[in-house]
This record gives C-alpha cells, structure tokens and sequence, in this order.
C-alpha cells in the first residue's frame, strides 16, 4: 500500500497510526500542503478532493480517514482490532471519534485557517482565537466522555484514540492550553508512550519539517 502523506496533516496522521497498530506495511509519498501539490492534476487523479490522506490500495484509491480506517479494520480483521466489542462500543467509539474527525477538525484544518488569513484578512492572532475557540468548543464536550482507562472508552486503542492524538498534537503547536482537560492529556500521554502512536508522529516522518 502507499500512503499519500503530509507530515502534519491530522488526517494523515491518523492514517499512520492506524497502519502502524494493524502491523500493516506500506510505502509513505509525502504530498507537500504547503507548496499546494495536493492542487496538481497529478494528484486530483488520485483524489479528486485534492486533500490528503489518500491511501492506494490493490483495488484502488481510497480518501477520507475515517472510510480509511474502517477499510483496514475490515480488510485485516486478524490484526487487533480499531473497532473492537459489541455493537453498542462500537458505536460509542465512532460517536467520539466523529466529534473529533467531522466536528472539531475541519474547523481548524490548514485551508480553513488559510482562507481565514487569505481571503478574510484576519491577523495572527484572530486566527489563533478562532482555532483555540473551536478546540476548547469539543475538547469541553469530549472530556466528559472519556472513560479515564488511559485511552478514550475501553481498554484498548481505539478508533477514537487514533482520533484524539493528531487533535492534541495540533493543539499543543498552536499552544492551546490543556489543563481544563485531564482526561484528554492522560489519553494523549498513555497513547504516546506506545511504539504505534511514537512512530506515526510528525516530527518522525521523512518530510518533516525541523
């Protein structure tokens, strides 16, 4: 498989968690946000959306994160498992992880932040309001949920956990604070310390940028 990357895109973060705790295999092909490759025809061949991830697969191309996780998650059943239990806790681990990938992300992502500054000039600093607002919005929420286990509901990572910690990262770069949010740091520092989630994280990927 080949993955279609950028080193901090959130989503594709997400993506390299996943195939790292399935065990799976593949070949990272970074996809530079900042010089807008993901614009080229080349790459809207591959996803029309031009975002990434785009996850190449033996029947084809695949985007959007969450359709990619459940992808491999059906596809290599035999690996442990990102939706695990009954269907009950799957749907509570879907429930959080969509608060996460549809309600907090898309409001802070790079062209979301970029036609804030772009096309409707705001500075610095109201952009980073706005991007701590909406964190501070769903981080609020999210904290209640959480299970306290050390990750967000089970005993297990989870779709939900691949969720949070690229969110967090995020946060922590735009220097949001996060001490309201305990639970959410316990799940962030617990995650951190296992091989999968170390080996997915930007600063670790071949395109970063130091």
């Amino acid at each position: 498989m080949k993955l279609y990357d950028y080193f901090r895109s959130s989503a594709a973060y997400r993506i390299r968690i996943a195939l790292n705790l399935k065990g799976l295999s593949y070949d990272s092909i970074p996809i530079n946000l900042r010089t807008c490759e993901q614009c080229s025809p080349a790459y809207r061949d591959r996803n029309p959306q031009g975002l990434v991830p785009a996850l190449e697969t033996p029947q084809g191309f695949l985007s959007q994160s969450l359709a990619i996780m459940e992808w491999l998650d059906e596809s290599h059943p035999e690996s442990p498992q990102l939706l695990p239990g009954d269907i009950w806790l799957r749907a509570q681990i879907r429930s959080l992880a969509c608060q996460i990938a549809c309600d907090i992300h898309p409001l802070n992502n790079l062209r979301v932040l970029n036609y804030l500054q772009g096309k409707l000039g705001v500075s610095d600093t109201e952009k980073t309001d706005w991007y701590s607002h909406w964190i501070a919005t769903g981080f609020e929420a999210l904290e209640l949920q959480l299970s306290g286990s050390g990750f967000c509901i089970g005993e297990q990572p989870t779709l939900a956990d691949i969720c949070l910690i690229p969110q967090v990262y995020n946060a922590l770069r735009f220097k949001v604070d996060l001490s309201p949010y305990p639970a959410i740091r316990q799940v962030y520092e617990h995650c951190n310390q296992l091989a999968p989630f170390q080996k997915a994280m930007p600063e670790n990927q071949a395109d970063a940028i130091v």
